[in-house]
C-alpha cells in the first residue's frame, strides 16, 4: 500500500505561505514584537520594589490578604534570586499571547454559540489545536517568523486559544432559553440581547476559559525559549541542556510564583470576588 505523503503536501503549503504570504508575516511579526516591547517596558518601568508594592495591593484587592503577602514575598525571593529581568520578560510574552488569544477567542466563541454551522466547523479544529503536541506548534511559527520572541507569542497564541473559545460558546448556550425569549418578546436586538443578557449570564464562564488561557500561554511561552523567547524559560532550557540542577531549580521556583500570582489574581479579580479579611 503507497504511503499517503501527508509531510509533502504539508512542506508545499508551507514553502507556498512563506513565499506568498512574507509581506503579512512580516507585518504580524513588527506588531507583535511592538506589543511585547511595549509590555515589557512597563513591567520593568518601575523599581522592583515598587513593583512588588503594586502586585501586593492587586492581590490584597482580590481578596485576600494572604494572597498579597504570597504575592510580595514571591517576587522578592525572584529579585534576590537576580531572575527580575527574565521573569518581566516571560510575563510580558504571556500578557501578550493572552491578549491576543482573548482578542481571538472570545468573538470566535460568540459566533459558535450563535451559528452551528460554525461550531462544527470549529469544533473540530479545535480537537486539533488541543491533542496536538505542544512542540509541534514550534515548527511552523519558527517557518514564518524566524528565530525569537514572534514564534514564541505564535506558538503560545495557537496552544492557548481553544479554552477562551470553547468556554465563551459554552457559556452562552447554556444561558436560560426563557432569558433570551423573553429579550426576543421585549423587541431586544441581536447586540442588545447578546450584550445585555447572555454575555453577562456567560461572564464565569467566559472568564474561566480566559483565566485557563493565560495559564496555557505561560505554560507554552516557557517551551517556546526552544525556538528563542527570551525570559525565565530560556533559564530553565539551559539549565536542563547543562545539567545544573541547582540552576533549573531556582528558575522554575521563579515559574512557580508566576503562574500562582497570574492563576489567583485572574480568579478573583474575574470571579468577582469581594475582598475578604482572612
Amino acid at each position: 500500500m503507497p504511503k499517503i505523503p501527508v509531510a509533502s503536501w504539508v512542506d508545499v503549503i508551507v514553502e507556498w505561505l512563506s513565499i506568498h504570504w512574507a509581506a503579512f508575516f512580516k507585518g504580524v511579526s513588527n506588531i507583535i514584537t511592538y506589543v511585547v516591547d511595549i509590555f515589557t517596558w512597563l513591567f520593568m518601568l518601575p523599581h522592583p520594589f515598587l513593583f512588588v508594592i503594586i502586585v501586593a495591593l492587586l492581590g490584597y484587592m482580590a481578596g485576600r490578604w494572604t494572597m498579597a503577602l504570597f504575592s510580595a514575598l514571591g517576587f522578592l525571593l525572584i529579585y534576590n534570586l537576580g531572575y527580575w529581568t527574565e521573569t518581566m520578560n516571560t510575563l510580558g510574552l504571556v500578557v501578550t499571547s493572552a491578549l491576543i488569544s482573548i482578542i481571538i477567542g472570545v468573538p470566535l466563541g460568540i459566533w459558535c454559540a450563535s451559528s452551528k454551522i460554525a461550531a462544527r466547523i470549529v469544533t473540530p479544529v479545535l480537537d486539533f489545536m488541543q491533542t496536538m503536541p505542544a512542540f509541534v506548534y514550534l515548527l511552523p511559527a519558527v517557518t514564518f517568523f524566524s528565530l525569537g520572541v514572534v514564534p514564541g507569542v505564535v506558538a503560545s497564541v495557537i496552544f492557548a486559544l481553544p479554552p477562551t473559545i470553547r468556554l465563551t460558546h459554552l457559556g452562552i448556550t447554556q444561558v436560560s432559553s426563557e432569558l433570551v425569549e423573553a429579550a426576543d418578546a421585549f423587541g431586544s436586538t441581536g447586540g442588545q440581547k447578546l450584550f445585555k443578557v447572555q454575555l453577562p449570564l456567560a461572564l464565569p464562564s467566559v472568564m474561566a476559559g480566559v483565566n485557563q488561557t493565560i495559564m496555557l500561554s505561560l505554560s507554552m511561552v516557557v517551551i517556546a525559549s526552544m525556538i528563542g523567547a527570551q525570559g525565565i524559560g530560556a533559564v530553565v532550557y539551559r539549565a536542563v541542556g547543562q545539567l545544573k540542577i541547582g540552576e533549573g531549580f531556582e528558575a522554575g521556583l521563579a515559574v512557580v510564583v508566576l503562574a500562582i500570582v497570574l492563576d489567583r489574581l485572574s480568579q478573583s479579580f474575574f470571579n468577582g470576588k469581594s475582598k475578604k479579611a482572612a
